[in-house]
């Protein structure tokens, strides 16, 4: 095993600087970067100003309005673009090695405090939505195996097909339209975890205020997740109770109750335990976005979202180092799931 980890960890470093170098490469090329973007900001401040000194008039686009060419050398230097795109390069990736993941071209913080003042907000999103979707998806899918083919297998197929076939995004607009005051029914916030007078509400009040705002954003979350867990565990059920061990336990007169939760239970959750690292990573990192995004939860999500856009490199190359780290490590904790829960797996094969 210890000969396994240390491939499976040899392997990542190239895996992740492949990602980092790959996303490095194509920030050179996109329009539009750091210094662009503060230009744009300053020639739009010059022509506003222009337009109240002569009185709120329309003012035409002069020399007069731009930026001088010093400041522009100025910002270039300031973020580094004077230098060659190897060189930054380089300076880019011994910062990573000891985990200097730079500060940010607009706030002047680190990416570091950033991470951690989003984080709550994500981990609150991931941990919900990973919780509501195992018990939901668990029960359900072992109900559908017991009851294959029967009416309540039928329905339920109909609210899975729902909940797969709609994406999360999609489904937090329509909640939102629908109960959020869009055009139907103003009952959920439309953005934020906490009210305005949240500091002034009592300790019950507090909980029920940030019960109230988590409602919609889990339920697009849970939703769009739930319907392929519940699905994995009624075929794994199914495929269980079709084995031999099931009908020698039948055979020997024990109950069905006990034969399904003493022993298929436990062997039909193997994949869905081994996946459990992965789940709750897919829901804390590649769920939060768009949610969080939709639903203006200052979280990693919409951190990430608003530096692409603002092109704030650091913090895009930053988060992005962190979260490939997080699935790497991730992935290889399931497969050591996947061996402690089922001994019969082995790292290493035979040699002949």
């Amino acid at each position: 095993m210890l000969h396994y980890l240390v491939i499976r960890l040899l392997v990542m470093l190239p895996t992740l600087f492949g990602v980092i170098t790959l996303t490095f490469i194509v920030t050179q090329f996109v329009p539009g970067g750091p210094v662009e973007q503060i230009v744009m900001q300053l020639e739009g401040s010059n022509e506003r100003a222009g337009a109240e000194a002569s009185g709120g008039g329309v003012s035409t686009y002069s020399a007069g309005t731009r930026v001088d060419p010093q400041q522009i050398a100025l910002l270039t230097e300031l973020y580094g673009f004077d230098k060659p795109a190897i060189e930054r390069y380089w300076m880019m990736i011994k910062q990573f090695l000891v985990f200097d993941l730079g500060e940010s071209y607009y706030t002047n913080q680190s990416v570091w405090e950033l991470v951690k003042s989003k984080l709550p907000v994500s981990l609150t999103l991931g941990l919900w939505t990973f919780l509501l979707t195992y018990l939901i998806s668990v029960p359900l899918g072992v109900a559908k195996a017991v009851r294959a083919g029967s009416r309540f297998d039928m329905v339920t197929s109909v609210l899975v097909l729902f909940g797969y076939a709609i994406p999360g995004f999609v489904l937090g607009i329509l909640l939102l339209v629908l109960f959020g005051g869009g055009t139907y029914w103003s009952i959920f916030p439309l953005r934020g975890l906490t009210s305005d007078n949240f500091e002034q509400l009592s300790a019950v009040g507090k909980v029920l205020d940030y019960l109230w705002h988590i409602t919609l954003p889990v339920t697009a979350a849970v939703v769009s997740q739930f319907a392929i867990k519940t699905m994995l565990t009624k075929n794994a059920f199914l495929e269980e109770i079709s084995k031999q061990y099931v009908l020698t336990a039948r055979a020997k007169g024990l109950s069905e109750r006990k034969v399904l939760w003493k022993h298929v239970f436990r062997n039909a959750l193997l994949p869905l335990i081994t996946g459990f690292p992965a789940a709750f990573i897919g829901a804390f990192f590649t769920g939060s976005l768009l949610i969080e995004t939709l639903f203006s939860l200052d979280g990693l999500g919409l951190l990430s979202f608003e530096s692409v856009k603002r092109r704030d490199y650091p913090v895009v190359l930053g988060t992005l180092y962190l979260f490939t780290i997080v699935g790497l490590l991730t992935k290889l904790l399931g497969d050591i799931a996947y061996v402690m829960v089922d001994p019969r797996i082995k790292f290493s094969s035979n040699r002949s």
